[in-house]
């Protein structure tokens, strides 16, 4: 499968199997035309006497700085060095190459000025899996990541670091190993390169694919924990939910009507004395389904991104060139903090579920275990979803409501968006292991309901879980069992349809 650079849409399937090696991407000749076309702009300004924000003079405060011809490339080059001032450890190498990835797409409209030279570079890094090193911390997310993006093009000017495997190698070697020459930047080159939003996107990108998987499984467990509990399937009705039709709670309950389908167990006690469910048993659509909503708004922010172009300044023609603020990265800093709420939620609801099921209620023994007093059972394990759940509630203070001036007041408002994207995977990282918690919890508590079955999907998933960790009959070492459990879910190895 080929992607056109410049020219074909991008979506979030579609960079995924570009950074997997699984979608090639190549450049249209009327790509490449308009690269040249625009460079040849760039090239005119040097020579000329008009002063244009980064190509012939400074940055940031020194905007007023004019910049002769001879010194252009040395400015281009001072650029990514002093701006590669990023601290902490490397992010995933999935995260740099994506990085690349969506700034080559951006690069490739033709409106940045660089030369095709330099993309070929990066497009030679992104196919070789050549892939830079990148400190997490550093960006404000505002001029661009300007920090994470000059280390990961520090290499094209012969600087920096690669991974090789999962060893760190020095940018030179690793050039000369390919006989490759180091770069020199021309006017405008290294702006374009670090002005940008691909951190704060990468980030997004990364957490969406993972969040897709995690709203199914949350539907799942709540599921699961439902048929262990013997609730009531009555709050899913299509009816129930067309009278409040939200997207996100529609399609949750139609999941949950799916997931709930042909259970023998729940239909044993359909006609129980039990009036109506606890919260996060009966409104698992519209908790759910908000957290669905906040995705569907991030996932639709996150591709106009992909497809953007957020350098500065922008090169429409030979006569208008702006000055603007494409790279200000408030547009996804907001939503991601938005979503990272929604997704701390789900793991609120889940703990409460783990508590139900602890509860010794409705046929269920307490603390799930047959035996409590010399067992603890599971007790202790709804502890760890406890502090998880309340370290996403810490995580999910908004950066983006924060902002604090930079360049000596010249970017005197920034998004800080770069840390919303990092903490939306932490979120995200933490409620895997809360759901694992809870698939356990209610694995277990469909041991006591009986030889009724539930769903085929239920019965799969439960036969799953019980390859890897054992009904718990005795107290044991559970660690082993939450491991294995938090395994099955970051592999994706449940069946979420």
């Amino acid at each position: 499968m080929n992607f056109n650079y410049g020219s074909d849409k991008l979506t979030l399937k579609k960079i995924m199997q570009l950074a997997q090696g699984l979608r090639r991407g190549f450049l249209l000749p009327e790509v490449i035309s308009g690269i040249h076309k625009n460079n040849e702009i760039v090239q005119n300004i040097v020579h000329s006497k008009i002063a244009v924000y980064g190509i012939n003079t400074g940055f940031g405060p020194l905007c007023d700085t004019l910049i002769s011809a001879k010194e252009t490339n040395t400015l281009q080059r001072n650029l990514l060095i002093t701006h590669a001032v990023g601290v902490g450890k490397p992010i995933k190498k999935k995260l740099s190459k994506i990085m690349m990835i969506c700034k080559v797409h951006a690069l490739c409209q033709g409106y940045s000025g660089i030369r095709l030279k330099v993309i070929e570079r990066i497009l030679y890094f992104i196919e070789n899996n050549l892939i830079p090193v990148v400190p997490e911390q550093g960006s404000v997310g505002a001029s661009g990541d300007l920090a994470p993006l000059s280390h990961l093009f520090l290499p094209l000017i012969g600087e920096g670091e690669f991974w090789i495997n999962n060893e760190i190698v020095d940018a030179k070697k690793v050039l000369l190993k390919h006989n490759l020459e180091p770069i020199v930047l021309e006017a405008k080159e290294g702006l374009a390169l670090i002005n940008g939003t691909q951190f704060i996107l990468a980030h997004t990108l990364v957490g969406l694919e993972k969040m897709n998987y995690i709203l199914d499984l949350a539907d799942v467990a709540g599921a699961m924990s439902l048929e262990g509990f013997q609730g009531s399937a009555a709050p899913f009705k299509n009816a129930l939910h067309e009278i409040r039709p939200f997207k996100g709670s529609q399609e949750v309950a139609k999941r949950m009507r799916l997931l709930l389908k042909d259970s023998e167990n729940l239909n044993a006690h359909k006609n129980c004395n039990r009036v109506q469910d606890p919260y996060s048993i009966r409104c698992i659509p519209q908790v759910h389904g908000a957290s669905r909503n906040a995705y569907y708004h991030l996932k639709k922010l996150a591709t106009i991104e992909l497809n953007a172009v957020t350098d500065n300044p922008i090169i429409l023609s030979d006569i208008e060139i702006i000055s603007g603020g494409n790279f200000h990265g408030q547009p996804l800093a907001i939503a991601l903090d938005y979503v990272s709420v929604a997704a701390s939620e789900l793991g609120n609801i889940s703990d409460r579920r783990c508590y139900l099921l602890l509860e010794g209620k409705y046929g269920l023994p307490r603390l799930l275990t047959e035996k409590g007093g010399v067992n603890s059972g599971y007790m202790i394990p709804q502890y760890t979803t406890a502090a998880l759940v309340t370290e996403n509630k810490s995580l999910c203070f908004p950066p983006s409501a924060d902002s604090v001036p930079t360049s000596l007041g010249q970017e005197d408002h920034v998004s800080m968006g770069s840390i919303s994207g990092r903490k939306f995977n932490q979120i995200l990282g933490n409620l895997e292991k809360i759901l694992a918690i809870e698939l356990m919890y209610a694995a277990q508590a469909l041991e006591f309901r009986g030889s009724h079955k539930c769903s085929s999907i239920i019965e799969k998933n439960h036969r799953l879980i019980r390859s890897k960790v054992p009904k718990l009959e005795e107290d044991r070492l559970l660690k082993n069992d939450i491991n294995s459990m938090i395994k099955m879910v970051t592999n994706q190895s449940f069946s979420v349809n």
